[in-house]
């Protein structure tokens, strides 16, 4: 069966972020292989949707600091875990990430 590119069905409102994990490996630097229960959830993913942007009191919305396709570092209990067909995801506020990686 041919692999099916990810398409997430929500968006996200004000300035809320949709993330897809990216998945820790499975081997430590000295080459020990770890159970999924020792592993921590990384804090790396892509930004998979993203929303509008806070609204500000003048009735605009502040601009995103981060795009759909970023790869981004986030804080250790951020967001909200979400399945949605199948898959994982996190919605969180953008305040939430850290750093975009690259």
């Amino acid at each position: 069966m041919p692999a099916t590119k990810s398409r997430v069905k929500i968006r996200p409102i004000g300035d809320k972020v949709v993330v897809k994990r990216i998945e820790a490996n499975d081997v430590t630097a000295g080459g020990i292989v770890l159970p999924e229960s020792a592993k921590e959830k990384p804090k790396r993913g892509k930004i998979e949707a993203i929303g509008e942007g806070r609204l500000l009191s003048s009735g605009e919305r502040s601009k995103m600091q981060v795009s759909k396709g970023d790869e981004v570092l986030f804080t250790s209990y951020a967001g909200t875990e979400v399945k949605i067909d199948g898959e994982e995801f996190l919605i969180m506020d953008e305040s939430d990430i850290l750093a975009i990686v690259g």
